[in-house]
């Protein structure tokens, strides 16, 4: 029965074709395989797998200043922490193309808890610009394309998360590894 699985936050939506005879029992198959097709990585492995994809970053953000503030760390700091693990798109929403990127089991609980201290900004904009790599309340994301917002601005990416020709046409999948790397601004 072939039907479309699409993870949230906290659920996971089972889409197929009206009449297809989906059922309760059925979409617990349906989630039990996903379940199963799933390799989480290994905790104990003594080397990280690497990276599925790898977002070269300016870490140049308007809210730089202020996320290392409410993390309790300074900007280098701040840095270093959202760059040093590999993130996992836990599920793609809001936009094509924007992924919801959380710390990936390597991660630190101090790291963890400074990321998730940083929350939703006071004030959203009215459009943040394509690129720009932000946080808040513990996830980190890619703005796929010009959209208001209300993460904090960490700095930006020239890769393009969202590709309307490409196929597929989002650069991120839920269940991929990231790595944000530090690098910096074009003279």
């Amino acid at each position: 029965m072939p039907c479309d699985i699409v993870p949230g936050a906290h659920t996971i939506l089972v889409e197929t074709r009206p009449g297809s005879g989906l059922d309760e029992l059925s979409v617990l198959r349906v989630v039990h395989d996903a379940r199963r097709s799933f390799t989480p990585p290994d905790e104990h492995s003594p080397t990280p797998s690497p990276p599925d994809l790898v977002i070269p970053v300016v870490y140049d953000g308007d809210d730089l200043a202020d996320a290392a503030a409410l993390a309790g760390m300074t900007e280098k700091q701040l840095i270093a922490t959202h760059s040093r693990g590999l993130w996992t798109v836990q599920f793609m929403g809001f936009a094509p193309g924007f992924g919801y990127l959380v710390p990936g089991p390597e991660t630190s609980a101090r790291d963890a808890d400074a990321l998730a201290r940083i929350t939703r900004r006071g004030q959203s904009r009215t459009a943040v610009p394509t690129g720009s790599v932000a946080v808040a309340a513990g996830y980190s994301a890619v703005y796929p394309r010009s959209s208001p917002g209300g993460w904090f601005l960490l700095g930006r990416t020239d890769l393009p998360m969202w590709d309307s020709e490409a196929r597929p046409p989002s650069l991120l999948t839920a269940g991929m590894t990231v790595r944000f790397e530090p690098t910096e601004a074009p003279s």
